[in-house]
């Protein structure tokens, strides 16, 4: 993606550049296609209308700006942005202001749930557009499992994390149990568990019952079997995306182009999509950037998403946050505000794996 785009701004004279730079600039900051009038009345280029008219030209032959049909301006392309953003943006560190703001909403939140609302709030604040904070896709690590009969053919599986959370579930037994399998199916389910998630002792429970290699006897094996049903069950049904303020991409240039705000809508709604995009956000060391076209899923296309991972203390991906609004988001200050909301949170989240 990048080398095919990068000829162009090494070919542009410094003249081109500026030029290039004002229009981009010129667009975020207004919405607006930028028009040579307003370049040449600027009065800080000493350019001729003429000759602005001529480098607008050459960069509209480079793919890098283009002029809408309705207007005589002209706005970056996709790639345009992704040249101003990769090699000619002047980034804008958050203000004092900003950074207090950010510490003081992160750092007084609840549980991490509402960590994570809070924060998917406070982007969509911030970046006036669109807030999304992905659910660590890590499981929290376990300690024990208990099941405890309940009678009439019900018991109930007990599950406590290293962290000290406590999570339980009813399972369904169809027939009466006696007290040995539900130990012995609990504690072969500790001693498999201890300091793994749910996902990988699963994995290893399943193998080691498919292949014979438990001492367990059948009433214990069908308790684990179940026992890990209910949470696989519930694995999947955890909300993945926490999106905030999605009413900020209905703004007034959207509604010409109402079609692919509301499929974005939708894609926001299943969160499919959005997940898959972010989640190639988590193999990124730094913020990374997604540009209208480049996104590939099709409701994306004329928006931008920028996106941080954020990590636990020892440095591990716990998720994924990030904003997503029209492609003219003011990328400048939103990508520093977006790094640093990524940082402050998996600060606050230390506190409830401490």
């Amino acid at each position: 993606m990048g080398s095919m785009a990068s000829p162009p701004i090494t070919e542009m004279t410094e003249r081109a550049r500026e030029i290039f730079r004002r229009v981009v600039e010129g667009y975020i900051d207004s919405g607006q296609p930028v028009g040579s009038k307003t370049l040449a009345n600027d009065g800080t280029l000493n350019l001729s209308s003429a000759s602005i008219r001529s480098v607008l030209a050459d960069l509209e032959n480079l793919g890098l700006l283009a002029a809408p049909h309705t207007s005589a301006g002209r706005m970056p392309t996709d790639a345009g942005l992704r040249i101003f953003v990769d090699g000619m943006m002047r980034v804008a560190e958050p203000t004092e202001e900003e950074r207090a703001q950010i510490e003081a909403r992160l750092s007084d939140s609840g549980p991490v749930e509402q960590a994570l609302q809070q924060t998917s709030a406070l982007l969509s604040e911030l970046s006036g557009a669109a807030g999304m904070v992905m659910v660590p896709t890590r499981e929290q690590r376990l300690a024990q499992f208990n099941l405890v009969d309940l009678g009439q053919g019900r018991a109930l599986a007990v599950l406590v994390g290293e962290d000290g959370g406590v999570e339980n579930r009813v399972v369904e037994l169809g027939g009466a149990l006696d007290r040995g399998s539900l130990d012995q199916a609990s504690n072969y389910i500790t001693s498999r568990l201890s300091g793994r998630t749910l996902a990988e002792a699963s994995a290893a429970m399943r193998s080691e019952i498919s292949t014979g290699k438990t001492q367990l006897d059948d009433a214990s094996r069908d308790l684990v079997e179940r026992g890990l049903a209910v949470w696989s069950e519930d694995a999947d049904a955890r909300p993945v995306l926490i999106v905030r303020g999605a009413a900020n991409l209905l703004d007034e240039t959207a509604l010409s182009d109402i079609e692919r705000v509301r499929s974005l809508l939708d894609d926001l709604e299943n969160k499919q999509s959005v997940s898959s995009l972010l989640e190639s956000a988590r193999e990124a060391d730094a913020t990374r950037i997604f540009i209208g076209s480049e996104n590939r899923l099709f409701g994306l296309s004329g928006s931008s998403v920028i996106a941080s991972p954020y990590h636990d203390r020892e440095g591990r991906v716990v998720g994924v946050l990030g904003v997503i609004g029209p492609t003219r988001l003011n990328y400048a200050r939103v990508v520093p505000m977006v790094d640093l909301t990524a940082r402050s949170l998996g600060r606050s989240l230390d506190k409830f794996i401490a």
